[in-house]
């Protein structure tokens, strides 16, 4: 009898206990465990530079664009519109002198080196001989064929601008890799020491 009754509050006090314990799991929040944010990985298109280099050679400037250099556009064609002004005028003078020559060449005098100041000489002689008619036409298409050589190799330029921008854009300059200038003082001959401090972090 005695024990029936010291057994029913040991009964009591465990049905107690669990209904506690079920309470408090039912009353518990859940616990977010937040994830590490990893920093954002440099993206590498391997096509861009090809890309530029294919837009700069469709149009000049345009790769410039396509990089987000605008203020290289200018640039572009301030080079190359100087290249083929030149081309242009040296073009246009070897074409006179080569006219005249013909002219000359053919025994006619009204070309507009023979009397260029409308008076004509005492002798009858031209005001420009033609043996300078052939020097000036010589002299102008070899500046001509410079002038567009350079405007070609200003066009080559523009698009191998385009190609390397594009790969520089693309390396990689974060924090990760650093190199450094690096000043330490010397403790043994009290001086200092310089020299270059390189981190690369995993």
């Amino acid at each position: 009898m005695f024990l029936l009754a010291a057994s029913a509050p040991l009964n009591a006090q465990e049905e107690e206990d669990k209904g506690q314990a079920k309470d408090s799991t039912a009353t518990e929040k859940p616990v977010v465990i937040r994830d590490t944010v990893l920093p954002e990985k440099h993206v590498i298109d391997p096509l861009a530079p090809s890309k530029a280099a294919f837009y700069s050679a469709i149009l000049p400037g345009l790769g410039q664009i396509y990089n987000k250099r605008y203020w290289k556009v200018p640039i572009v064609y301030g080079a190359i519109g100087t290249g083929m002004y030149f081309y242009i005028t040296n073009k246009d003078q070897y074409h006179r002198y080569r006219d005249a020559y013909k002219r000359r060449l053919a025994g006619y005098t009204d070309d507009e080196f023979y009397d260029m100041d409308g008076t004509p000489n005492a002798d009858g002689s031209p005001d420009v001989s033609t043996d300078a008619l052939r020097r000036g036409q010589e002299y102008y298409q070899r500046y001509k064929d410079l002038s567009l050589l350079i405007t070609i190799g200003l066009y080559a330029l523009n698009i191998i601008d385009a190609n390397v921008d594009a790969h520089l854009k693309q390396h990689n300059i974060g924090q990760d890799l650093t190199l450094r200038p690096l000043i330490v003082p010397n403790d043994i001959t009290t001086g200092t020491t310089f020299g270059l401090s390189l981190s690369f972090d995993f």
